[in-house]
């Protein structure tokens, strides 16, 4: 299949030709028609597959079509982190860039100044691409209106269905009109998730390209057990035999990633950290810098694990866990995108093998090989089992604040809801 064949314009077909995309990827060509005849849709597909532009372009082929522009938003994608709400609206602006009026887009997110953003909203938008607080803080400064928003995107939804969004999500809806195409797209679609979108979307085409929610099968995957204390010991040998130019290392908290940075560059390895806690312009520094391959190591906690595309990657090293399985997933494509081959190590200690193995059942993956380095081997190994219902994993008991939460869920069930997304999405909750 070609492009061509999809019917999409030629002014997107150059753009593409010119970005070097010679055919669609399956995600492409299943959701392409698929949202050019306005049906609503959950896709999921293996993180690199190319999801941005199953939705990007059918949304610039509308906008070229329509008769006149308008200033306020017909287009909406919400993203979860601030990264992927940047790096999905110059996607826009890379598709978009031979047509005959540029579209005008708005990557709305946290951790910067309101001014510019306030400043391009009120010039007029067709397109904008937010992260749920800040497009929230928009609209109550009366900067944007959303009541002409004709389609809704959830990129990386199943992280936006998820608990800690939900209300953020709620009051988005309300602003929007009940009558809208609505398009969800993922990597995985946990089964939690799966019921409520279903619950979202209106008669709904469903694409779940094989092994969806799967590392990619040409992403080789490493299990190293290793001692906790000589983990960093242990990254720095691998960094040394293997000769990456560049590694994504995932850790668990913003104090680790800023220590073993530390500690790479006492020992005169270019490394950079990446976490919540760093201002917006510092984390874009951070990005940029690993992405202009002017630092070796990109230290990150999973603000790094949605969407984030980094050319020509070849390595992800767990040095910790993920506490979601899902994550792993997320995390490990990072590398091996767009088809290409990539390599993913997954420190395993005595205290994570249980979880690394539910992590695994939990994919519906075949269990890595574990393997051992000379010279950092453990020296004992006891894996700790803490039994049925104790698996460290995301998930399993509700804390304090999942209680209140549902608490506040079952006071808003006596509330109207006239849209069945906000209907949905209190049902859950009160039920999770």
């Amino acid at each position: 299949m070609s492009f061509e064949s999809l019917a999409l314009p030629n002014f997107l077909l150059r753009s593409l030709e010119k970005l070097g995309y010679a055919e669609p990827t399956p995600i492409q060509a299943e959701a392409i028609p698929l949202i050019l005849a306005g049906k609503d849709l959950r896709a999921a597909a293996q993180t690199g597959s190319g999801k941005t532009a199953a939705f990007a372009l059918p949304i610039l082929q509308g906008l070229s079509a329509a008769q006149e522009q308008s200033r306020k938003p017909r287009y909406l994608v919400l993203v979860p982190t601030r990264e992927l709400a940047v790096q999905v609206a110059e996607a826009f602006e890379r598709y978009g860039e031979k047509a005959p009026n540029m579209a005008r887009v708005l990557a709305a997110y946290g951790g910067v100044g309101y001014e510019a953003q306030m400043k391009l909203a009120y010039s007029g938008v067709e397109v904008v691409v937010a992260t749920p607080g800040r497009l929230i803080d928009l609209v109550e400064r009366r900067s944007l209106e959303l009541d002409e928003v004709e389609l809704l995107t959830l990129d990386e939804a199943d992280r936006l269905l998820a608990l800690g969004f939900s209300e953020e999500l709620n009051q988005i809806l309300d602003m929007l009109p009940p009558k809208r195409q609505n398009l969800l797209f993922s990597a995985t679609f946990p089964q939690g998730v799966v019921s409520l979108a279903d619950a979202l979307l209106k008669e709904p085409a469903r694409i779940e390209l094989e092994s969806a929610s799967k590392p990619a099968e040409k992403i080789r995957q490493r299990a190293i057990e290793v001692s906790a204390n000589t983990r960093t010991g242990l990254l720095r040998h691998l960094l040394e035999v293997e000769g990456w130019d560049l590694v994504l290392v995932f850790v668990s908290s913003k104090r680790r990633a800023d220590n073993v940075t530390a500690k790479l560059v006492k020992n005169g390895i270019k490394a950079v950290a990446l976490h919540g806690d760093m201002s917006q312009d510092k984390r874009a520094r951070s990005l940029q810098k690993f992405k202009d391959r002017k630092v070796r190591i990109l230290m990150a906690t999973d603000v790094a694990a949605r969407g984030i595309d980094i050319v020509g990657l070849p390595c992800v090293i767990n040095y910790d866990l993920p506490r979601a399985p899902a994550d792993y997933v997320h995390r490990v494509g990072r590398t091996g995108r767009a088809g290409g081959d990539g390599v993913a190590i997954t420190f395993v200690t005595e205290e994570t093998d249980f979880q690394f193995q539910q992590i695994q059942k939990k994919n519906g993956m075949d269990p890595v090989a574990r393997e051992r380095v000379v010279g950092f081997e453990p020296e004992s190994w006891n894996p700790v089992n803490p039994g049925k219902g104790k698996a460290p994993v995301k998930g399993k008991r509700p804390s304090k604040k999942d209680k209140l939460r549902r608490a506040a869920a079952e006071n808003a069930e006596s509330e109207s809801a006239a849209d069945p997304w906000k209907s949905a999405l209190r049902k859950t909750r009160s039920k999770s």
